[in-house]
């Protein structure tokens, strides 16, 4: 039976009496980022994840090196892969052992902002959550196996080094800052194509991969999925994530249903309020007027209006490494606005009125 990651969310101890989630110690509505950053300098963008979010986000920052990429980084350490000058990874077939150690060298140009992050975020004396990511293994499994590897090797490679390398980076996080609780999101842009008929895995088979590779953290570090596109949310949510990281958009009222018994579950969303593709000029007032619709016609739908507030997060849509750092912060301040408004909603008969 293929390992699941426990659903709690924000609820406390589960029914066995495990311990409470890491998302107890989350603030309702707060803010937080998806990822990456535009900075080259590693330092800058540790000091501007501490300064602009309330949730700080460690960074990846793919402008600075290619090896800081999504996929880039999940190869690192793995043998018979290897990566190229501009962030490309070449695979040596006869060389390919699932049975072989991951080595996670934090020490390595890919994990340079990673690092960075929590020796400045140890300086600035930071105690309280984190949120971080790392790619997930259909987006891995997919790049291995278009880079030669086969695919009965390409996705179970993916999901060991997957799972080995979340280990070895949330134990770093829990040495350097023992009192922060941390939420982890698998970056999982594939999974938006799940149900394609060329998709190259089937369908629960790809719901197993996802699971499990979450599993490998659960329960010292709160777990997730974040897909950035229009997606089957209810294959999504059945690979068992504590956070659900979306763009909060009409679609989601299709699917009303499913997120009603996810939350119900203890299940959190991470709400992506603020655009981040396109001209970049959406202002708070726009962003939540688009944010609280979609919630109104939710509870219209029967989600109850305090579970969408009290078990939330505020993001952007997606990483902000396509951008410049001024863009970066005009989007962070943003999304910052809009997280002060929801937990500014005292009662539930607001979400209602649409206030």
């Amino acid at each position: 039976m293929t390992e699941r990651p426990e659903s709690n969310g924000g609820t406390g101890a589960d029914s066995r009496g495990a311990v409470a989630s890491p998302l107890s110690r989350f603030q309702s509505g707060s803010f937080t980022g998806i990822g990456s950053l535009p900075h080259r300098d590693a330092v800058a963008a540790a000091e501007f994840s501490l300064g602009e979010h309330a949730i700080p986000v460690v960074p990846s920052l793919p402008k600075r090196s290619p090896a800081e990429s999504l996929v880039a980084q999940a190869v690192t350490g793995l043998a018979g892969v290897t990566l190229g000058q501009y962030g490309s990874i070449a695979v040596d077939v006869a060389r390919l052992d699932p049975g072989a150690p991951v080595v996670t060298d934090l020490r390595s140009d890919a994990f340079v902002g990673f690092r960075t992050f929590l020796d400045c975020a140890v300086a600035a004396g930071h105690t309280g959550p984190v949120k971080w990511q790392f790619v997930g293994p259909l987006t891995l499994g997919a790049a291995l196996e278009r880079a030669g590897a086969p695919a009965e090797v390409a996705y179970e490679l993916a999901r060991l080094a997957i799972r080995s390398h979340l280990r070895v980076l949330a134990h770093a996080i829990a040495e350097k800052l023992p009192e922060s609780a941390q939420l982890m999101l698998l970056d999982e842009p594939l999974l938006a194509d799940v149900l394609a008929r060329d998709f190259p895995i089937a369908p629960d088979d790809a719901v197993d991969l996802v699971s499990s590779t979450m599993a490998a953290l659960c329960p010292d570090v709160a777990v997730g999925v974040h897909c950035c596109a229009p997606a089957d949310w209810a294959s999504i949510l059945a690979t068992g994530p504590q956070v659900l990281s979306m763009p909060a958009t009409s679609g989601l009222v299709s699917v009303a249903g499913y997120l009603d018994r996810f939350l119900r579950n203890g299940g959190w969303v991470a709400w992506g309020a603020v655009a981040t593709e396109g001209p970049i000029g959406v202002t708070a007032s726009r962003a939540w007027a688009q944010l609280s619709t979609l919630w109104c016609e939710l509870v219209q739908r029967g989600i109850d209006p305090v579970m969408l507030r009290e078990q939330s997060l505020i993001t952007p849509h997606c990483g902000l490494a396509p951008h410049t750092p001024a863009v970066a912060e005009r989007i962070c301040r943003t999304v910052g606005d809009v997280s002060k408004r929801v937990r500014e909603q005292a009662t539930a008969a607001r979400f209602v009125l649409g206030a």
